[in-house]
């Protein structure tokens, strides 16, 4: 079940017209790419497997299940649980070390809990790493929680953020995925949230984004408010424009 705390649960909603934002971590809220990049190549070398930039480029964003399947063809002669358990362990060990902060994600964070505005947590990731982004973050930054552990197809299927837009909607009246933003860095990621018929925003980190594939991409999240996202609503001024 995904995790659903009632911090933002009673907030009044100033702005009707953004009743939520949906948010990935991994390369969206924190840079933890070369963390994972560097789990791989460690867990690679250890058994004389080779491992090419390529290689971890094409995991990025996918499902962990997925990732460990494609160190198993590369040639690691470990079991999916087994791989994905050394991976975030020492992604998470790297991370209680230091957060590697995006630019602007904490404080367009900060500005929606403000506003009253809920947000939802929707990543690849398992709980165990999860937990240590959330306690680093201030206390009610999401309201719910939804982790690669908790459904049953990842990213790019649409389950992560559907199932975060039901749970949410137990809570938001009304809710309409015409109003919800899901903020996204890679391919598997926006692909799952703009299947699930959300409003998506990418904003490319480690990996470039196919042209024309999705209809809004930033190139940062620094300076951007509550605001910006209201515009990329349909039937907003700015979306209008385009």
């Amino acid at each position: 079940m995904p995790v659903l705390t009632t911090d933002n649960s009673a907030r009044s909603q100033p702005d009707a017209a953004l009743q939520a934002v949906f948010w990935d971590m991994d390369g969206t809220i924190v840079d933890t790419e070369p963390y994972w990049i560097a789990a791989e190549k460690e867990l690679t070398a250890a058994f004389g497997v080779d491992w090419s930039d390529a290689q971890a480029e094409a995991m990025v964003g996918q499902a962990l299940e997925v990732s460990a399947g494609m160190l198993q063809q590369a040639g690691v002669p470990l079991g999916i649980r087994e791989i994905i358990d050394r991976l975030i362990g020492q992604v998470a060990a790297q991370v209680r070390r230091e957060v590697p902060w995006r630019p602007g994600a904490r404080e367009l964070l900060t500005e929606l809990q403000s506003a009253g505005i809920p947000c939802a947590l929707v990543t690849m990731s398992e709980q165990i790493l999860a937990q240590e982004i959330l306690r680093a973050l201030p206390a009610g930054t999401f309201g719910v929680v939804v982790t690669g552990d908790m459904v049953g197809k990842g990213k790019p299927d649409p389950e992560p953020y559907q199932l975060a837009f039901d749970t949410l909607k137990g809570t938001v009246p009304g809710l309409d995925k015409a109003r919800v933003v899901a903020i996204e860095d890679s391919l598997p990621g926006a692909t799952s949230a703009q299947a699930a018929g959300l409003v998506t925003l990418t904003v490319p980190n480690f990996v470039a984004l196919p042209p024309g594939v999705f209809r809004h991409e930033w190139d940062s999240l620094a300076g951007r408010g509550v605001d910006h996202l209201c515009g990329l609503l349909p039937g907003s001024v700015l979306e209008s424009a385009r």
